[in-house]
């Protein structure tokens, strides 16, 4: 029998997952038991990542219990052959050939919400059994994957136990859902799957304001915003790095096609052209999966001799990239729908006290916590005077000596305060 108070957390980003989807509930789940909350996980077996980082299973010690996982990854790598391999994302804008049309309509209308939703039974009756022998005080699913969030609901209609989906990101409201080809029914299938969700929770938990409110005008249901963080820890007793004689424009993370900063790279194109201090200095440092289009429009301005390219790397690798970046460059995916995202990077890239230079909406989610942190600025897609202006200023001060640190108030965005956070949540069940 467990004492105190639990809750089960339904998770199919987990350790050894990386990326930045595994790291909101990694850090809840460490600092959980200081606020009287003892978490269980529940993870996928032989799930298909995107990123593997072993290195994040020793940030906590909680109980994790797995569930066997079928995913159509393998099946969609071997129809796809090496195109798979050079993706970071396959759901995005352009132009498709045919066997990216037939997985893509595949993947619409045959797997929904998404293609983890055959873990759902399973994994239901696999914890309703588990739940009877292990009584826990709440349950949370965290989504995407939105499947996650069927298993949620249909163990609290089961077995009353108050739960709280989090929504780290919109369902339907997704800003890539209008990429994938759906009928009709499925669209009006996925609808009613959200709304079941939304207005059957106990209450809804949302990581950004703007999707907190599109939640409220939704349900009748309580909606909570609890944002992403950064761990201390990672950062404590570290100095900013000793500069090198390279201005390190530097991005951490996944570098899709559809968040390509064009504009950026005709910028310093232009600016290298102008200065060769300015070219011999320049590096770019892109650590993570990067797309083939990315690199093509860095070379079509010049840039190919610039580029620093890091690849995958763990959590603490990735950290000791921002800190020592001259500048760190946050492209959003260039989309209306993208508004009301604040992507996890966002506040290491704060933590890390280096500027930030957004590109993306100026009246955006991301937009406003550069404001409010004074932490950088956000220019629109196709500003290329904000862009170099930001960055001209800052290769003055890098010339006169240094781009000094960041010094705004991020303090809201410890992952100790926004666990505090959610231990007043769940204690309000």
């Amino acid at each position: 029998m467990l004492m105190g108070k639990h809750v089960l957390i339904i998770a199919y980003y987990w350790p050894p997952s990386g990326g930045s989807g595994v790291q909101r509930w990694v850090k809840f789940c460490k600092y959980l038991p200081k606020e009287g909350w003892e978490p269980v996980v529940y993870a996928p077996e032989g799930a298909d990542y995107p990123a593997l980082d072993p290195t994040l299973e020793r940030e906590v010690s909680c109980e994790v219990i797995r569930g066997r996982i079928w995913e159509p990854y393998a099946a969609y790598k071997r129809l796809m052959g090496k195109e798979a391999r050079t993706e970071v994302t396959e759901i995005s804008s352009g132009q498709k050939n045919w066997k990216q049309k037939l997985s893509l309509w595949i993947r619409a209308n045959l797997f929904v919400p998404d293609p983890r939703v055959g873990w759902v039974r399973p994994s239901v009756r696999r914890l309703k059994k588990y739940l009877k022998e292990h009584p826990v005080d709440a349950i949370v699913t965290t989504g995407p994957p939105h499947s996650v969030h069927l298993i949620g609901l249909k163990l609290h209609k089961a077995l009353g136990i108050p739960w709280v989906p989090d929504f780290r990101d919109p369902w339907s409201r997704m800003y890539y859902l209008k990429h994938l080809p759906m009928t009709k029914g499925t669209w009006a299938k996925l609808r009613r799957q959200e709304q079941s969700v939304l207005d059957n929770s106990s209450t809804v938990l949302t990581c950004t304001p703007f999707v907190q409110e599109e939640f409220k005008a939704q349900t009748a249901t309580p909606v909570a915003c609890i944002t992403n963080g950064f761990d201390e820890s990672d950062f404590a007793g570290r100095q900013l790095p000793r500069r090198d004689k390279h201005f390190n424009i530097t991005h951490t993370g996944l570098f899709a096609k559809d968040g390509n900063p064009f504009t950026l790279w005709k910028v310093l194109g232009k600016l290298a052209a102008a200065s060769e201090s300015f070219s011999d200095a320049l590096r770019l440092r892109l650590v993570g999966k990067v797309d083939k289009e990315v690199l093509d429009a860095i070379a079509a301005e010049g840039l190919s001799a610039n580029v620093e390219l890091l690849g995958e790397c763990d959590h603490a690798a990735a950290v000791r990239e921002q800190r020592a970046a001259t500048l760190l460059v946050l492209p959003l995916r260039n989309d209306p729908q993208y508004r009301p995202i604040l992507p996890g990077k966002l506040f290491e890239y704060l933590a890390a006290r280096r500027p930030v230079l957004g590109i993306g909406q100026p009246d955006g989610a991301t937009a406003q916590v550069l404001a409010s942190t004074q932490a950088g600025v956000m220019a629109d897609w196709a500003d290329a005077r904000a862009m170099k202006k930001f960055i001209a200023d800052a290769w003055k001060q890098f010339s006169d000596g240094g781009v000094p640190a960041t010094a705004g108030d991020i303090g809201p965005y410890t992952r100790r305060a926004t666990t505090k956070a959610l231990a007043e949540l769940l204690n309000s069940l």
